[in-house]
């Protein structure tokens, strides 16, 4: 009993350490684009029986609105979570366009 109970503690502190670097920086790349620039949709139709349809999405980061590099968000960001910098600075990556 007290095995499975070790072994279940073992588990949950290795869940709380953390990511992968490729994980962070996968993660923390749509964070960096939503600091360079807010991101958002809009639509508009016509239903069944004429009935007009509109909607707007917008989505805005509080590191945009702070006015943060997004290189320090992203650089700040896979620390965070991986413990280490990532493995090219964000402007350096080929699919950055910010």
């Amino acid at each position: 009993m007290k095995a499975s109970a070790a072994l279940a503690l073992f588990a949950l502190l290795a869940a709380c350490g953390p990511m992968s670097l490729r994980e962070a920086e996968r993660q923390c790349f749509e964070r960096a684009r939503l600091a360079s620039k807010p991101r958002g949709e809009m639509s508009v139709g016509v239903g069944t029986g004429g009935r007009k349809m509109a909607g707007v999405e917008l989505e805005i980061s509080s590191d945009y609105l702070l006015r943060k590099d997004p290189s320090a968000v992203y650089d700040s960001c896979v620390m965070n979570k991986a413990g280490q910098p990532p493995s090219r600075p964000l402007y350096m990556r080929p699919d950055w366009k910010g």
